[in-house]
């Protein structure tokens, strides 16, 4: 694209401090937003010089690619910026960079897939070819059109958009989140200020999770966007930063399929801004979910910018919301998520009632005491860097914070059941943990 050299990115002091502290607030998300559009600047750089390294019709569409993103961009780069920066776009690009995409349409031919689709946002008139993948030609951050066609052209001209082939066209509605005939575009849903997507269609929605839905009928997408509302109204009643990092950082949410194992959530830092999970059974599952990871997010962004962990020396940590074994950097990515987990449940505690504090007061005194634990194993472990020292030090200060809280001994009880289950189970399959020693603050 024509715009500018992605910048060198730094997080002032502090910045970093709230961040450790598990906040951060909207500053420190704009501060990390900013480092994400320019990796994925960086990595749409990188299929444009790979598509001039060669002369195939890959090649050639990546590069007819390019030069629409150029035009749009200069016409509209809000747009451009919106489509460029949508999480699997960052997800294709990286695979597609490592040749780990499948077939034709989604290697970097796909880039003329995501001009076409941010041309279709500007406005711009314009005709681009794309290569259908899997039986469609999906407009990434708008919806997806089916065809079994080699190739289509996709046209935008006054403000309509349409994809055509031999033997076949889609009108591309005016608003692409409506369906249409052999158009099924990604639903919405307003959280906040900030209008997220239900991406149940693009193929890098978020290809290191499986179990994703396919796609919701209008009923259940209706039942989704009702419980997503409910439980950021939630979050937003009673951590109001949170939600509203929650609003700034998330623009697609991936429906996975439902388990019996719970509520399930998933995020990954090749997907910045998409959350996967399960249909929330009421709202403080949901309200939980987007607690644990806007951690996870904010960490993945931070650790494009600084190192945290040193290089992985083979050795493996007990986390007590695992069934395996974790490398330090899994267990700091854990331990930050179950650090604003507890923070969730701290802040649910005064208006509970009846059931729902018990709950919280035993979730609190659970997550309080497992994240101490392996904060404490990652401050001893010796596999940090300087930075990540201090990161994790203010991670424990945190959590140091609420540790005279006084919990109901029911609540108390609860949590240590839970605890020592898991620890048993977890010592029946991976063997004995390094020290059996009750964590405390329970």
């Amino acid at each position: 694209m024509s715009g500018p050299e992605p910048a060198c990115h730094s997080i002032p002091r502090r910045l970093f401090e709230a961040l450790a502290a598990g906040g951060g607030g909207p500053e420190a998300m704009r501060a990390l937003a900013a480092a994400q559009r320019s990796k994925h600047l960086i990595l749409l750089r990188g299929i444009l010089q790979a598509a001039r390294a060669v002369d195939d019709e890959q090649a050639r569409l990546a590069r007819r690619g390019h030069e629409v993103l150029v035009a749009a961009e200069r016409y509209d780069p809000v747009a451009v910026a919106q489509t460029a920066c949508y999480p699997a776009v960052g997800a294709w690009a990286v695979r597609a960079l490592r040749g780990e995409t499948g077939g034709a349409g989604s290697g970097i031919a796909r880039l003329s897939a995501v001009a076409a689709a941010a041309a279709v946002r500007a406005g711009l008139d314009v005709e681009v070819a794309v290569l259908p993948d899997s039986g469609g030609v999906g407009l990434p951050s708008l919806g997806i059109a089916y065809t079994d066609a080699d190739t289509v052209i996709v046209r935008t001209a006054r403000g309509h958009a349409e994809i055509r082939w031999a033997g076949g066209r889609v009108d591309v509605p005016v608003d692409p989140q409506e369906d249409a005939p052999g158009w099924h575009g990604l639903r919405r849903v307003r959280l906040g200020g900030s209008v997220l997507a239900i991406d149940d269609l693009d193929s890098f929605r978020m290809p290191a999770v499986t179990g994703l839905e396919s796609r919701l009928n209008d009923r259940d997408a209706e039942d989704w966007r009702h419980r997503l509302r409910e439980g950021y109204q939630l979050l937003a009643a009673t951590q109001p930063t949170t939600a509203a990092e929650v609003a700034m950082a998330v623009s697609a949410i991936v429906p996975m399929a439902a388990s019996v194992h719970g509520q399930l959530s998933s995020s990954s830092p090749e997907t910045f801004g998409a959350i996967a999970m399960s249909k929330p059974a009421e709202p403080y599952a949901c309200a939980a979910t987007f607690a644990h990871e806007i951690q996870h997010l904010k960490l993945a962004a931070l650790i494009d910018i600084a190192r945290l962990t040193l290089p992985d020396d083979g050795r493996r940590f007990y986390a007590p919301w695992r069934a395996d074994p974790r490398p330090v950097a899994g267990l700091l990515q854990g331990a930050y998520a179950y650090l604003g987990v507890t923070e969730f449940w701290r802040a649910q505690r005064p208006a509970a009632t009846g059931t729902t504090r018990v709950r919280a007061d035993s979730e609190f005194a659970l997550w309080r005491a497992g994240t101490t634990r392996v904060i404490d194993t990652l401050l001893s472990s010796g596999r940090l860097t300087s930075v990540g020292m201090d990161f994790v030090q203010g991670m424990s200060r945190a959590i140091s914070a609420c540790a005279d809280e006084q919990v109901p001994a029911q609540a108390r009880a609860i949590a240590m059941e839970k605890s020592r289950h898991h620890l048993t189970r977890w010592e029946r399959d991976n063997g004995p943990v390094s020290t059996r020693d009750e964590p405390a603050g329970y």
